[in-house]
């Protein structure tokens, strides 16, 4: 694949679909439909579309990696450089959604050169890669750090780096900053426009940050829902220009056309739900990421957790939430929350947690339990041993307010990683916890899913029915979303011992 090992420069890849579509094995529904596209060598290309219009589905498809005729079935054809991506695996490298099903191996510099021994290049060249991708994303650890001690940004870095540290003649880009730092995710951009500088690969890169990637694409093309296929397709500028009210309105974002943010909090801030006093916190055991701090969370406030990659935002939030024993110092629940089984999370039992305490990952699939979205939103409720029709109402009304009635009987493992986002929150409302934490509670969400993920946070914070507002903690690096709920901010500096 490389043709020039002094310049790293490869072979850019062309692809091609005609009346391309594929549909799960466990769904009715197609996943993509009628897709008609040209890319040619060396193209840089911003895939868009609203969320579940098959822009992850696509990406898979040209990696070779969605299965064989025993997961599903394809219409139409899908090409590159004239051949059926299966047939030329290691062509295309793909960035996935969930850095997490992407690590492979136990130690960081194994896992970046894992996908160079796989092609077989030649040993000699593998680790001099390794080091230039691992530079080129900006993840500086030692080359023996453990993978799961990497917190979710550091391991979407790392899953870039063995892709870049392959040099693809297509690469293949899912979501690639978004569990980034704002300041992160210009210097992955930079790393990529500097690797497609270096060898000129084509890119295809799906991503809701749309502003972000428009200085190194050249090319917008959009997806459609259903059967729609492609929508919108040409140069940057025009595609903004001549569609970008018609795009933003169909859910795609369009820099400069903001979506919809609910009204400021009702009332005041009420009274602290939970505490942590002199808290420290860590991933692994005996290494502490972030503390000691003071914090609280209030009824009827929402907790912004900001920082940059590895300071401990996502760790925060696990023992906050009674999911990690504190490193240091405690956390406390007050009377309100406590209702007298003890003050520790940490040790109440899961059924306890459920309505106290209601937990949504930074990776959705680590949260996914059953067969179907409707057995998933019921688990909950189930453990609460609810009556067989407060447990269907919730249910429904959930599927209602989440856009996922039509996905009803789904495989869980199907959906979009936006369209799983939703989910775990519905799972989570199930319960009706009085304090939630959310980690990147609006991952992949297109601009009207956006504000409708929005304004239900804006609602568990103020209550509603008479029920008291819920205590929010929300860890993010989307700015927006705090600005949006008026949140009161907790910023965690660069992480220890990193």
């Amino acid at each position: 694949m490389t043709a020039s090992p002094a310049t790293g420069a490869v072979s850019p890849a062309a692809v091609e679909a005609r009346g391309w579509g594929w549909r799960y094995a466990s769904r009715r529904a197609w996943a993509a439909s009628g897709i008609d596209l040209r890319i040619d060598a060396g193209e840089r290309v911003l895939l868009l579309g609203a969320s579940g219009s098959g822009k992850s589905t696509l990406l898979h498809a040209l990696a070779g990696v969605l299965g064989g005729d025993d997961e599903g079935e394809h219409a139409g054809t899908l090409t590159i450089d004239g051949h059926p991506p299966a047939a030329v695996r290691g062509r295309a490298g793909l960035v996935q959604q969930d850095p997490d099903t992407q690590a492979v191996l136990h130690r960081v510099g194994d896992d970046v050169a894992f996908g160079c021994e796989n092609l077989g290049v030649p040993r000699h060249d593998i680790w001099p890669r390794v080091g230039e991708a691992l530079d080129l994303v900006g993840l500086d650890v030692p080359l023996d750090r453990s993978t799961t001690a990497l917190s979710g940004g550091q391991k979407q870095r790392l899953a870039l780096a063995g892709a870049l540290a392959m040099r693809p003649g297509l690469l293949l880009l899912d979501e690639p900053t978004a569990n980034l730092d704002p300041a992160g995710a210009i210097a992955v951009r930079d790393a990529v426009g500097r690797v497609l500088d270096r060898t000129g690969a084509t890119l295809v890169v799906v991503e809701h940050r749309v502003d972000v990637w428009l200085p190194i694409v050249d090319r917008i093309i959009v997806l459609g829902a259903g059967d729609a296929g492609v929508i919108a397709d040409g140069p940057v500028a025009d595609v903004l220009r001549d569609r970008g009210a018609e795009l933003a309105a169909l859910g795609v974002w369009v820099p400069g056309i903001a979506p919809r943010h609910p009204a400021p909090p009702a009332a005041a801030p009420g009274e602290v739900l939970l505490s942590g006093r002199a808290l420290e916190v860590a991933r692994v055991r005996g290494r502490r990421v972030a503390g000691p701090l003071d914090v609280d969370v209030r009824a009827g406030e929402v907790l912004g957790v900001v920082g940059p990659n590895g300071a401990g935002k996502s760790t925060l939030g696990r023992t906050l939430a009674g999911l990690l024993p504190p490193a240091g110092g405690r956390v406390v629940a007050g009377p309100a929350l406590a209702g007298g089984i003890g003050e520790a999370p940490i040790r109440w039992s899961s059924r306890q947690l459920l309505t106290r305490i209601g937990t949504v990952l930074q990776s959705p699939d680590h949260q996914l339990l059953s067969t179907t979205v409707r057995r998933e939103l019921e688990v909950g409720p189930r453990a609460l041993r609810l009556p067989e029709g407060e447990i269907a109402a919730r249910v429904d009304e959930l599927l209602e307010r989440l856009r996922l009635a039509h996905l009803a009987e789904a495989n869980p493992h199907t959906l979009s990683g936006g369209e799983k986002r939703r989910l775990t929150v519905a799972a989570m409302l199930a319960t009706r916890p009085r304090v939630v934490v959310l980690d990147e509670p609006t991952f992949g969400q297109d601009a009207r899913t956006w504000a409708e993920l929005v304004a239900i946070i804006a609602s568990l914070r103020d209550g509603r029915d008479g029920a008291p507002g819920a205590g929010v903690v929300a860890i993010t690096h989307d700015a927006d979303v705090l600005e949006a709920l008026h949140a009161r901010r907790l910023s965690l500096t660069a992480a220890v011992g990193t």
